[in-house]
Protein backbone atom coordinates (compact mmCIF):
# COMPACT_ATOMS: atom_id res chain seq x y z
CA UNK A 1 0.00 0.00 0.00
CA UNK A 2 0.84 3.23 -1.20
CA UNK A 3 1.84 5.92 1.57
CA UNK A 4 -0.43 8.50 0.05
CA UNK A 5 -3.07 6.13 0.27
CA UNK A 6 -2.33 5.33 3.44
CA UNK A 7 -3.06 8.92 4.19
CA UNK A 8 -5.86 9.48 2.39
CA UNK A 9 -7.31 6.66 3.87
CA UNK A 10 -6.44 7.79 7.94
CA UNK A 11 -8.00 11.30 6.89
CA UNK A 12 -10.89 9.12 5.78
CA UNK A 13 -11.88 7.14 8.44
CA UNK A 14 -11.24 10.43 10.84
CA UNK A 15 -14.13 12.13 8.57
CA UNK A 16 -16.27 9.67 8.96
CA UNK A 17 -15.55 9.58 12.92
CA UNK A 18 -16.47 13.22 13.08
CA UNK A 19 -19.67 12.69 11.19
CA UNK A 20 -20.44 9.18 13.67
CA UNK A 21 -20.12 11.97 17.06
CA UNK A 22 -22.35 14.14 15.03
CA UNK A 23 -24.88 12.29 13.94
CA UNK A 24 -25.41 10.66 17.31
CA UNK A 25 -25.54 13.93 18.97
CA UNK A 26 -28.07 14.88 16.95
CA UNK A 27 -30.18 11.20 18.06
CA UNK A 28 -29.46 12.25 21.45
CA UNK A 29 -30.65 15.84 21.10
CA UNK A 30 -33.86 15.17 19.67
CA UNK A 31 -34.48 11.89 21.55
CA UNK A 32 -34.13 14.23 24.67
CA UNK A 33 -36.67 16.95 22.91
CA UNK A 34 -39.22 14.58 22.27
CA UNK A 35 -38.93 13.15 26.23
CA UNK A 36 -38.58 16.52 27.78
CA UNK A 37 -40.41 18.89 25.76
CA UNK A 38 -37.58 21.04 25.79
CA UNK A 39 -38.71 22.63 22.33
CA UNK A 40 -36.82 25.42 22.14
CA UNK A 41 -33.64 22.93 21.18
CA UNK A 42 -35.28 21.69 17.79
CA UNK A 43 -34.12 24.83 15.77
CA UNK A 44 -30.70 23.81 16.64
CA UNK A 45 -31.04 20.46 14.68
CA UNK A 46 -31.67 21.74 11.04
CA UNK A 47 -28.17 23.57 11.13
CA UNK A 48 -26.80 20.53 12.35
CA UNK A 49 -28.46 18.50 9.50
CA UNK A 50 -26.84 21.25 6.34
CA UNK A 51 -23.65 20.21 8.41
CA UNK A 52 -24.39 16.62 8.27
CA UNK A 53 -25.04 16.89 4.40
CA UNK A 54 -22.17 18.97 3.86
CA UNK A 55 -19.72 16.28 5.57
CA UNK A 56 -21.67 13.23 3.43
CA UNK A 57 -20.96 14.89 0.82
CA UNK A 58 -16.89 15.23 1.20
CA UNK A 59 -16.49 12.19 2.61
CA UNK A 60 -18.42 10.25 -1.06
CA UNK A 61 -16.30 13.07 -3.19
CA UNK A 62 -13.34 11.54 -1.04
CA UNK A 63 -13.94 7.93 -1.74
CA UNK A 64 -14.60 8.30 -5.58
CA UNK A 65 -11.16 10.51 -5.44
CA UNK A 66 -9.47 7.00 -4.14
CA UNK A 67 -11.14 4.66 -5.77
CA UNK A 68 -10.30 6.62 -9.04
CA UNK A 69 -6.13 7.27 -8.18
CA UNK A 70 -5.46 4.27 -5.95
CA UNK A 71 -7.26 1.73 -7.70
CA UNK A 72 -7.29 -0.37 -4.27
CA UNK A 73 -7.86 -4.10 -3.81
CA UNK A 74 -9.18 -6.23 -1.44
CA UNK A 75 -9.51 -4.53 2.18
CA UNK A 76 -8.92 -1.06 1.10
CA UNK A 77 -11.88 -1.51 -1.75
CA UNK A 78 -13.83 -2.53 0.52
CA UNK A 79 -13.32 -0.17 3.21
CA UNK A 80 -13.66 2.60 0.68
CA UNK A 81 -16.83 1.29 0.04
CA UNK A 82 -18.33 0.42 3.01
CA UNK A 83 -17.30 4.21 3.89
CA UNK A 84 -19.69 5.23 1.56
CA UNK A 85 -22.57 3.70 2.64
CA UNK A 86 -22.00 4.06 6.22
CA UNK A 87 -21.64 8.04 5.34
CA UNK A 88 -25.06 7.29 3.90
CA UNK A 89 -26.98 5.76 6.29
CA UNK A 90 -25.88 8.46 9.05
CA UNK A 91 -26.88 10.77 6.78
CA UNK A 92 -30.49 9.41 6.68
CA UNK A 93 -30.24 9.17 10.95
CA UNK A 94 -29.40 12.78 10.75
CA UNK A 95 -32.83 13.53 8.77
CA UNK A 96 -34.57 10.87 11.13
CA UNK A 97 -33.24 13.28 13.96
CA UNK A 98 -35.05 16.29 12.31
CA UNK A 99 -38.08 14.42 11.70
CA UNK A 100 -38.04 13.35 15.51
CA UNK A 101 -37.79 17.12 17.07
CA UNK A 102 -40.78 18.39 14.67
CA UNK A 103 -42.67 15.57 15.53
CA UNK A 104 -42.19 16.51 19.51
CA UNK A 105 -42.76 19.68 19.03
CA UNK A 106 -46.09 18.78 17.40
CA UNK A 107 -46.47 17.44 20.51
CA UNK A 108 -46.33 20.86 22.28
CA UNK A 109 -49.94 21.76 21.75
CA UNK A 110 -50.93 19.12 24.28
CA UNK A 111 -49.35 18.80 27.73
CA UNK A 112 -51.65 16.52 28.72
CA UNK A 113 -50.60 13.71 26.39
CA UNK A 114 -48.36 11.64 27.82
CA UNK A 115 -44.88 9.83 26.09
CA UNK A 116 -45.57 5.76 26.65
CA UNK A 117 -43.23 3.80 29.06
CA UNK A 118 -42.41 1.28 25.77
CA UNK A 119 -41.47 4.80 23.65
CA UNK A 120 -38.83 5.62 25.97
CA UNK A 121 -37.14 2.11 26.23
CA UNK A 122 -37.33 1.92 22.94
CA UNK A 123 -35.47 5.26 22.48
CA UNK A 124 -33.14 4.12 24.81
CA UNK A 125 -32.27 0.83 22.61
CA UNK A 126 -32.14 2.39 19.77
CA UNK A 127 -29.95 5.22 20.67
CA UNK A 128 -27.95 2.29 22.31
CA UNK A 129 -27.74 0.25 18.90
CA UNK A 130 -26.59 3.25 16.77
CA UNK A 131 -23.86 3.97 19.38
CA UNK A 132 -22.98 0.07 19.49
CA UNK A 133 -22.99 0.08 15.75
CA UNK A 134 -20.45 3.01 15.21
CA UNK A 135 -17.93 1.52 17.98
CA UNK A 136 -18.17 -2.29 15.54
CA UNK A 137 -17.14 -0.05 13.03
CA UNK A 138 -14.48 1.69 15.06
CA UNK A 139 -13.12 -1.27 16.44
CA UNK A 140 -13.80 -3.62 13.24
CA UNK A 141 -15.96 -5.95 15.33
CA UNK A 142 -18.14 -8.10 13.35
CA UNK A 143 -19.13 -10.19 16.46
CA UNK A 144 -20.46 -6.76 18.13
CA UNK A 145 -21.97 -5.93 14.82
CA UNK A 146 -23.74 -9.26 14.82
CA UNK A 147 -25.63 -8.65 18.24
CA UNK A 148 -26.47 -5.32 16.86
CA UNK A 149 -28.63 -7.16 14.56
CA UNK A 150 -30.64 -9.22 16.46
CA UNK A 151 -31.36 -6.16 18.92
CA UNK A 152 -33.48 -4.53 15.96
CA UNK A 153 -36.29 -7.19 16.36
CA UNK A 154 -36.67 -6.14 19.82
CA UNK A 155 -37.09 -2.81 18.61
CA UNK A 156 -39.48 -4.20 16.35
CA UNK A 157 -41.89 -5.38 18.97
CA UNK A 158 -41.78 -2.06 21.05
CA UNK A 159 -42.66 -0.50 18.00
CA UNK A 160 -45.83 -2.47 18.02
CA UNK A 161 -46.37 -1.77 21.01
CA UNK A 162 -46.38 1.40 20.89
CA UNK A 163 -48.61 1.59 17.60
CA UNK A 164 -51.29 -0.17 19.28
CA UNK A 165 -51.41 1.99 22.55
CA UNK A 166 -51.74 4.96 20.97
CA UNK A 167 -54.11 3.64 18.17
CA UNK A 168 -56.17 2.66 21.76
CA UNK A 169 -56.01 6.13 23.33
CA UNK A 170 -57.16 7.87 19.79
CA UNK A 171 -60.00 5.67 20.22
CA UNK A 172 -60.81 6.41 23.89
CA UNK A 173 -59.96 10.37 24.04
CA UNK A 174 -60.62 11.56 19.79
CA UNK A 175 -59.47 15.29 20.91
CA UNK A 176 -56.03 13.40 21.87
CA UNK A 177 -55.80 12.24 18.28
CA UNK A 178 -53.87 15.18 16.12
CA UNK A 179 -50.49 14.83 19.00
CA UNK A 180 -51.51 10.94 19.40
CA UNK A 181 -50.08 10.80 15.29
CA UNK A 182 -47.34 13.10 16.56
CA UNK A 183 -46.08 10.25 18.25
CA UNK A 184 -46.95 7.67 16.09
CA UNK A 185 -44.82 9.29 13.84
CA UNK A 186 -41.98 9.77 16.19
CA UNK A 187 -42.00 6.05 16.74
CA UNK A 188 -41.80 5.06 13.70
CA UNK A 189 -38.43 7.24 13.15
CA UNK A 190 -37.05 5.62 15.82
CA UNK A 191 -37.49 2.82 15.02
CA UNK A 192 -35.98 3.53 11.46
CA UNK A 193 -32.89 4.62 14.03
CA UNK A 194 -32.39 1.22 14.80
CA UNK A 195 -32.97 0.07 11.16
CA UNK A 196 -30.00 2.29 10.23
CA UNK A 197 -28.15 0.93 12.84
CA UNK A 198 -28.50 -2.58 11.92
CA UNK A 199 -27.30 -1.79 8.30
CA UNK A 200 -24.28 -0.19 9.59
CA UNK A 201 -23.45 -3.04 11.67
CA UNK A 202 -23.98 -5.43 8.29
CA UNK A 203 -21.68 -3.19 6.71
CA UNK A 204 -19.07 -3.78 9.11
CA UNK A 205 -19.54 -7.78 8.99
CA UNK A 206 -18.90 -7.24 4.86
CA UNK A 207 -15.85 -4.77 5.85
CA UNK A 208 -14.12 -7.34 8.22
CA UNK A 209 -15.32 -10.70 6.84
CA UNK A 210 -16.18 -9.86 3.30
CA UNK A 211 -19.65 -11.05 3.61
CA UNK A 212 -22.62 -9.85 3.18
CA UNK A 213 -25.57 -10.57 5.65
CA UNK A 214 -28.25 -8.10 4.75
CA UNK A 215 -31.64 -10.00 3.80
CA UNK A 216 -30.72 -13.16 6.07
CA UNK A 217 -32.61 -14.77 8.97
CA UNK A 218 -31.74 -13.16 12.48
CA UNK A 219 -30.58 -17.07 13.70
CA UNK A 220 -28.64 -17.78 10.40
CA UNK A 221 -25.40 -15.04 11.15
CA UNK A 222 -23.15 -17.91 12.97
CA UNK A 223 -23.32 -15.84 16.73
CA UNK A 224 -21.48 -17.46 19.20
CA UNK A 225 -23.78 -19.52 21.06
CA UNK A 226 -26.41 -19.17 18.20
CA UNK A 227 -26.04 -22.59 16.88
Amino acid sequence: MSIHLIRDLEQLHRNVLTMCASVEEMIEIAVDILHKRDFERARELNSRDDLIDALDVQIEEECLKLLALHQPVATDLRRITTVMKISGELERVADLGVNIAERACGVASSPEIYIPEDLKQMSTLAMAMLHRSIDSYVHLDPTLARQICLQDDDVDQLNRSIISELTALMQRQPNLIEPAIHLFSASRQIERVADHATNIAEDVVYLVEGEIIRHRSRWSMNLPGKG
